[in-house]
């Protein structure tokens, strides 16, 4: 992960002014509006350039307000206050965010907007929308000179087969694309260059800068660093970048797949997320103070103190479904204690960088988590430290699988759902609305899961038990 931040437009991205210039020549014909839903997966339409010149995004486009009180497989439970039949299930509408246009180069002649969603009536932001969350939280450290700057990494599986064929086995036998761990191994990842590359160079090409991909600790596993920008830039990013990597090896007959853990004997997959505070005119970063101890100043110390002290709390955020808790499992590269330590990848919270790069990397997210509520309440934690002047506890020197008598992240969904709901901070930061949906929508998911037999336990009891 660079230590610089760019502040600069990114190739790929587009102004409205240039998205009708192509459009009239013929350079862009299709423009897709889309709007983040609960899960962290994009949801929108595609509207033809004709439509577009005719001023039909001038307002923005609706959408049903169901899309922001489903489950993973779409399905609309009752019990969510803000969408239900005793409602009807109207509409909310998806304003672009024009600073988000960006071309599209894996789909023909299209290009891509990300939209806010709004009030139709008071073209207020709605409080529950993963977006509007984040927002919130930038707009509180706006308030108190703080400019947040955060980066992404992800980690993916890559399959040799497709969505279709993997659906049609009962997701058994999953054939990785790799046989061995290649955790920076350049011979196996070279065999599948053709595809990465393809990643690399079309997200970059759309707006979205990638550092670096390389192999990861597991056979079929890879990683892609993200450059560091804004925190709504680097959520944006990580929700479009997620989207095109599964249409992208939808196009080459590969399948993609952010679970947590998607399977008991692999390696999980992560989501580290890092971040610093910068001052409003972005040239200084304020974690660094070249006179304190370990180099990090009050601002850094009273931030991790409350990320630390808030990371159970805020544990939905992090670890959002059930299968989020099984990576976190003793030497498995995933933490399981809430620590801090320089450069220790065995810690939840590691400190890495110097000077303008020193930063906080939270290494228990997921590659499974929605970017703008897991940016969210990293940010909110922070700023109560910092309100709070909470100061973190002694660093962690050496083995953190060792740390005993230290925070234990969650173990499981059901803790995390307790979790939430014990807590005040999350109804303070992130607000009694939303602490209601997404704590509702987490047990959901647990309901879910509990009503469902699995092969796993066919095979333990049906003849022994």
């Amino acid at each position: 992960m660079s230590q610089t931040y760019t502040k600069a437009r990114a190739k790929g991205m587009m102004t409205k002014q240039e998205l009708e210039e192509a459009v009239r020549d013929g350079r862009i014909d299709t423009v897709i509006v889309a709007i983040v839903d609960m899960q962290g997966r994009l949801m929108g339409k595609r509207l033809t350039g004709d439509y577009f010149l005719q001023g039909g995004l001038d307002h923005g486009t609706h959408f049903c307000n169901y899309l922001l009180g489903t489950d993973m497989e779409m399905n609309t439970p009752p019990g969510f206050r803000e969408m239900n039949w005793e409602g009807g299930y109207g509409d909310w509408l998806a304003r672009p965010d024009w600073s988000t246009l960006r071309w599209i180069p894996w789909l023909n002649k299209t290009a891509m907007v990300l939209a806010d969603v709004v009030s139709e009536e008071t073209g207020e932001l709605i409080d529950i929308a993963p977006r509007s969350i984040l927002k919130k939280q930038l707009q509180k450290s706006r308030n108190r000179g703080f400019h947040v700057v955060m980066a992404s990494e992800l980690e993916f599986y890559t399959m040799e087969e497709t969505y279709e064929s993997i659906h049609d086995k009962g997701y058994e036998g999953l054939l990785t694309a790799g046989r061995y761990n290649e955790d920076y191994n350049l011979l196996q990842g070279t065999k599948n260059e053709p595809l990465y590359h393809k990643f690399r160079q079309y997200m970059t090409e759309s707006g979205i800068p990638v550092e670096s991909s390389k192999g990861e600790a597991c056979a079929g596993q890879h990683e892609v660093n993200l450059v560091y920008a804004d925190a709504l830039t680097s959520a944006d990013r990580h929700v479009s970048f997620k989207h095109g990597l599964k249409e992208i090896s939808i196009q080459e007959g590969y399948a993609i797949t952010f679970m947590a853990k998607p399977d008991h004997q692999w390696t999980g997959s992560s989501g580290h997320i890092h971040i610093s505070l910068w001052d409003p005119d972005k040239t200084n970063n304020l974690f660094y103070d070249p006179t304190a101890e370990n180099r990090m100043s009050e601002t850094m110390r009273h931030f991790l103190g409350g990320v630390m002290k808030y990371t159970r709390d805020f544990s939905l955020c992090f670890a959002p479904n059930v299968n989020s808790y099984k990576r976190f499992a003793l030497e498995s590269w995933a933490p399981v204690h809430i620590v801090w330590s320089r450069d220790n990848r065995s810690a939840g919270i590691r400190i890495v960088g110097d000077k303008q790069g020193l930063r906080i990397e939270n290494r228990i997210t997921g590659a499974d988590i929605n970017p703008y509520l897991a940016y969210a309440a990293m940010i909110g934690a922070g700023l109560e430290g910092i309100e709070q002047k909470i100061e973190p506890e002694e660093e962690l020197k050496g083995n953190a699988y060792e740390s005993n008598g230290s925070l234990r992240i969650p173990k499981s969904l059901y803790e995390a759902i307790d979790c939430w709901e014990e807590s005040d901070a999350v109804k303070k930061i992130l607000g009694e609305s939303v602490a209601y949906h997404y704590g509702y929508a987490a047990k959901l998911e647990q309901q879910a899961y509990d009503a469902v037999v699995t092969t796993w336990e066919r095979a333990r009891y049906f003849e022994q038990g």
